[in-house]
């Protein structure tokens, strides 16, 4: 019963770096495409966390728990990012009545 456990392997590596690179693609194609503030936010946090996974993956891979005390940090950064990108998002609604970021340039000089 032993060798059947030791037999038995995880996700392999190269499957976490092509989902990783999905979600980060998916993340870059909402920021260059969209023009609402929100799901711009949204697709930062999308690549935040393919960073966060493929760091966790690779330090589970190495046994080397440096790149999940990297994942803590981008956590607490991410949380840093959120509350002020939502204040600035109600700032922008509650000067131009929009969250459309094309609305944005009637703020410049």
């Amino acid at each position: 019963m032993g060798s059947l456990f030791e037999n038995m392997q995880g996700v392999p590596l190269n499957h976490y770096i092509w989902f990783c690179a999905i979600i980060f693609t998916i993340g870059v194609i909402g920021v260059l495409v969209r023009r609402n503030a929100i799901i711009i936010f949204m697709s930062v946090e999308l690549m935040l966390n393919a960073v966060n996974l493929l760091l966790a993956a690779f330090s589970v891979h190495h046994n080397d728990p440096s790149g999940q005390v990297f994942v803590f940090f981008i956590m607490a950064l991410a949380a840093a990012e959120v509350a002020i990108g939502l204040s600035i998002i109600v700032m922008v609604y509650r000067n131009t009545q929009s969250i459309d970021i094309n609305v944005l340039n009637r703020l410049k000089w």
